[in-house]
């Protein structure tokens, strides 16, 4: 079955306190799922776009669990590997207050293990989108390997590339990190860097410098997730910054993703930008409204609801 959307990465099972404090002092968790780009998948679907996933899989419960999970989302797995040798990879979300701190468990996930010959090339190529972040580039050398090999079936078909960086000081050395991701810019179409990451990856503290600064990489579209403050919007025409939505937030796990989702969806039914930008801002909003990654990520009825309830 051919989908639109087509998101690439690894997926993690995800076990989230039920309480503040350390791992060590929490005494239950709520299990659920993560991973950016299935995050990613799941947002597009519930936001009534048509996506598919690649990834590989550990031939494990945790596995099993996700195929379970994306069946219900409507989620494509017609590709999805499963790897009898290799594992399904984990984190834990600890919390104190507002902030939250992940612990993972992925070094040679079954995921970390992709090469760019299990690349599905008709299913990439019959899409009009690619997702890809820099999680999936940072996990390995292999799997750096494969999205760069993605991002070329994907353009030489002339479907869309979207991309996340999505930068994690602990997966890679900043200076590697920077060189592969500033690449990736110039080979995308869409990026939605963080106004966190992008300060750590440029030196630049002032968001709409840095927009400059990603645009000139030739990106059609940046957007930069402000958190709190909302989101900002450049393309050649110029740059315009979106308030946030303002909801009861406990929990930021996953908004990001959910945000990239989101705006894709109404980026691939012809909306304009600026009704993409607010759509995914509402879009992330809902999804810091309960815990975890995926359970609070909201479908495309409860968004169009917010949306109407807070007119800018």
């Amino acid at each position: 079955m051919q989908m639109d959307i087509v998101s690439l990465g690894e997926p993690m099972l995800e076990f989230n306190a039920l309480e503040e404090g350390s791992l060590a002092e929490v005494a239950q968790f709520a299990v659920g799922w993560g991973g950016d780009t299935s995050n990613f998948a799941i947002a597009a679907s519930r936001a009534g776009g048509r996506a598919g996933y690649l990834t590989r899989l550990g031939d494990d419960e945790f596995g099993e669990s996700f195929l379970r999970l994306w069946a219900r989302e409507g989620v494509d797995t017609s590709y999805v590997v499963k790897d009898p040798s290799a594992f399904t990879g984990i984190y834990f979300i600890s919390r104190k207050e507002t902030k939250h701190f992940f612990t993972y468990f992925r070094k040679n996930s079954a995921a970390s293990l992709m090469t760019p010959d299990f690349l599905p090339k008709d299913y990439i190529a019959g899409a009009k989108l690619l997702h890809i972040s820099g999680i999936s580039q940072g996990i390995s050398a292999g799997a750096c390997d494969t999205v760069f090999a993605a991002i070329g079936l994907a353009k030489a078909a002339g479907v869309l590339v979207s991309y996340d960086p999505n930068f994690r000081p602990r997966l890679w050395p900043v200076e590697r990190a920077r060189a592969v991701i500033h690449e990736t810019f110039r080979q995308a179409d869409l990026v939605f860097p963080s106004i966190e990451d992008a300060r750590l990856l440029t030196g630049i503290s002032d968001a709409e410098e840095i927009a400059g600064v990603y645009l000139a990489m030739g990106p059609k579209v940046v957007v930069m997730k402000l958190g709190g403050d909302g989101a900002l919007l450049a393309t050649k025409e110029g740059i315009r910054r979106f308030p946030p939505f303002r909801v009861p937030s406990i929990d930021m796990s996953g908004a990001g993703d959910t945000f990239d989702g989101a705006f894709v969806v109404g980026h691939l039914s012809g909306w304009p930008l600026d009704q993409c930008v607010r759509f995914a801002n509402a879009a992330a909003a809902l999804t810091t409204t309960g815990l975890g990654c995926v359970t609070p990520v909201p479908r495309r009825e409860e968004i169009e609801a917010l949306m109407a309830d807070q007119i800018p």
